[in-house]
């Protein structure tokens, strides 16, 4: 009995719920010797242009706009080096990376259906109902808009957090 190679797109930021996401799906649905493919995804955010507000022209010099786009570059390395680790001990799965830039919500979507993708995992950063309202739900966003079916991995509350709150 042969297995379908599957593509697995996995988005990767800095947090700690995206990188527990990618430990979660390494362990329960990248199966070793299953031939899948691991797709890690960096969204970088887009670039934020400052004018001055008297409109005589940008507040930033290119120097300085050079050195933010740098760090922005090295930031998305250190994820995308970060989440390749974790996947060094896997066998006969292949691990591409892909670094895009602009709203994650619409480029996780975007990039999924142009790869034709079998599915999407996301970390949940856990916002309640107001921080939603106003920042938006990346995953939500994802599981509304995806073309294809996308598992959204909530990391569990520490006990140490636990015990603090009661």
């Amino acid at each position: 009995m042969t297995t379908k190679e599957r593509k697995i797109l996995v988005a990767v930021d800095e947090g700690e719920e995206s990188t527990y996401a990618l430990s979660w799906c390494l362990k329960n649905v990248v199966a070793e010797n299953s031939k899948d493919t691991l797709v890690l995804l960096y969204v970088k955010p887009p670039q934020v242009v400052y004018t001055a507000l008297d409109g005589s022209g940008y507040l930033f010099s290119p120097d300085i706009i050079a050195t933010m786009d740098n760090y922005r570059n090295q930031v998305a390395e250190s994820v995308i080096e970060k989440a390749k680790k974790l996947c060094k001990d896997l066998q006969d799965v292949k691990v591409e990376t892909r670094v895009e830039q602009g709203d994650p919500r619409d480029v996780i979507c975007s990039a999924a259906e142009k790869m034709g993708v079998d599915m999407v995992v996301l970390g949940s950063h856990g916002y309640g109902l107001i921080k939603r309202a106003f920042l938006g739900s990346v995953s939500n966003h994802c599981a509304q808009n995806a073309k294809c079916p996308v598992l959204i991995v909530k990391k569990p509350k520490t006990s140490a957090a636990a015990t603090s709150t009661s």
